[in-house]
């Protein structure tokens, strides 16, 4: 057992991703954007799940776009572009990647 500090915790130091673990099988990490922020990520070769545990914004890709805050759960399958955008409130997202993040050959940014 491992208990995870920090995943999911609001960090002021801009966009910003941590990861707090990696295994071969999964990562987990806390992804920042302040409010009014962009997001500038670029779909990834893994599978990934986040979830909301501050703030609000709007998640935007090619199926549509849905407003989200505290306590919503999004996956986003490896190679689907998808984008945050209008951050009303400095958003923190726990997020999840299977298998480890970067670990897929990258045919993707």
């Amino acid at each position: 057992m491992r208990i995870i500090e920090g995943a999911g915790q609001w960090s002021d130091s801009g966009n910003d991703w941590v990861e707090q673990l990696k295994v071969p099988d999964l990562s987990v990490g806390t992804y920042c954007i302040p409010a009014g922020g962009v997001d500038t990520q670029s779909p990834h070769t893994e599978d990934e799940i986040y979830v909301v545990t501050q703030g609000r914004a709007r998640i935007v890709t090619p199926d549509g776009a849905a407003e989200i805050g505290p306590g919503a759960v999004i996956f986003v399958p490896a190679g689907e572009e998808h984008r945050f955008v209008d951050v009303t409130e400095d958003l923190a997202l726990l997020v999840v990647f299977g298998p480890a993040y970067g670990s897929r050959a990258s045919g993707l940014a």
